[in-house]
């Protein structure tokens, strides 16, 4: 962790973070106005979060990320940039879902570029699982969004399955999505593509 990842921790965190607890949110609250609430698992270190909540100032946004130096660097992201639609829980995105969403509040879901664990023996971990979907589609409202992204082949694959065998949710696309001007392209992203790398999206909506 950075010298300014700790310090935006100690000092932005209590502005711009939402505490764990195992009462659920009122979001309107939170953000002070009723708004559609976009929910993003997995911020890494903050750039597309900042990006798409500065991109889009009437609509919430709320992350989860659980690795400190991330966090900090998407609190320094916020400050910096001055936004008020965005804030970050540092939890595990199954507990927080589980007591904190309320069901039917949210507008969208974003899980980009989720730990693939590549070796089979570990696909078991994989956030992306029929369990997780079900909590995840109970939180969402009727139309909502679910966005998923991932640089492994063999991940998009199961997700595309795994989604595809819910009753909750309906694919938006044939397939693969085009990626859509609503992510926008990482640093990581781009380099990865310079060299050859591929990049899926899964865009699939709650019904």
């Amino acid at each position: 962790m950075s010298n300014a990842q700790r310090r935006a921790l100690e000092t932005l965190l209590p502005a711009y973070g939402i505490p764990f607890a195992p009462d659920c949110l009122d979001l309107d609250a939170v953000f002070g106005r009723g708004a559609p609430k976009i929910l993003e698992i997995g911020c890494g270190m903050g750039e597309t979060t900042a990006a798409i909540a500065n991109a889009h100032p009437g609509t919430d946004y709320l992350g989860i990320e659980v690795h400190s130096p991330g966090v900090g660097s998407l609190l320094k992201l916020i400050a910096e940039a001055g936004l008020t639609n965005l804030r970050v829980i540092r939890h595990d995105a199954v507990e927080v879902l589980s007591a904190m969403i309320a069901p039917s509040s949210l507008s969208g879901v974003n899980i980009f570029f989720p730990d693939p664990w590549p070796k089979k023996r570990h696909h078991k971990r994989r956030l992306l699982q029929p369990a997780f979907l079900a909590l995840l589609a109970s939180r969402m409202k009727t139309g909502a969004s679910l966005h998923l992204a991932t640089d492994w082949e063999d991940y998009a694959k199961h997700m595309l399955e795994v989604l595809g065998a819910s009753p909750d949710f309906r694919n938006t696309a044939p397939g693969f999505s085009p990626r859509p001007a609503t992510r926008p392209q990482t640093k990581f992203e781009a380099r990865g593509l310079k060299l050859g790398h591929r990049v899926w999206d899964v865009i699939f909506e709650r019904r």
